[in-house]
């Protein structure tokens, strides 16, 4: 029987108060939730609870292989980075799910639904997102979540590495504005919604 290896590997994101943590590890795969607090973390997830535990850590983003922690002001990464890489791997020691079937069955992890129209601007909307801005953004730590589109507003949720970023406007208005204007004339704001 052959072992496994544990990686985890620590990136810089845009945003200096959040570092993404990749591992060889399927967390959530095709799925993506934002922890703010540890109160809003119920049971959920069994490793944010673990990395809430630790006094610095600020918000907590789980991905289909990667882990995005934002710290608190006064903490400083060279400090708190390794206590960070030990609660993961003692969590995956552990042998606990990362998630509990109660979140799965809740329906949490779902897209905002579309309304079933191929030809729809929400699909498209959704589509662009998929291809062109959500590669991008994972790769930063991050990630865009589509919430709702009507009288020609977009409105997104930024969470992970995203929420909180000094560059998350120009990235929103510059980006990911000037994108889906230039593909969809239909298109004429984006906007980022708090969740």
């Amino acid at each position: 029987m052959e072992t496994f290896i544990l990686e985890i590997q620590q990136e810089v994101t845009p945003n200096p108060e959040s570092l993404k943590f990749s591992t060889n590890l399927s967390i959530l795969p095709n799925y993506q939730i934002e922890y703010k607090a540890k109160d809003e973390v119920k049971g959920e997830s069994l490793l944010a609870d673990a990395l809430f535990d630790l006094p610095f850590v600020q918000s907590v983003f789980l991905s289909q292989n990667f882990v995005t922690v934002t710290k608190k002001a006064d903490a400083d990464w060279f400090h708190i980075t390794t206590p960070i890489i030990e609660a993961i791997e003692l969590f995956h020691k552990s042998g606990k799910p990362f998630v509990s079937e109660n979140l799965k069955s809740k329906g949490e992890f779902s897209e905002t639904k579309t309304d079933g129209s191929e030809n729809s601007t929400q699909d498209k909307i959704i589509s662009l997102l998929d291809k062109y801005v959500r590669p991008a953004v994972e790769m930063d730590g991050g990630y865009i979540a589509f919430r709702s589109f009507e009288s020609g507003i977009v409105k997104l949720s930024m969470q992970g590495s995203c929420s909180g970023c000094p560059s998350s406007q120009v990235t929103l208005k510059a980006g990911i504005e000037g994108l889906l204007k230039r593909m969809l004339p239909e298109v004429q704001e984006v906007v980022a919604v708090e969740e």
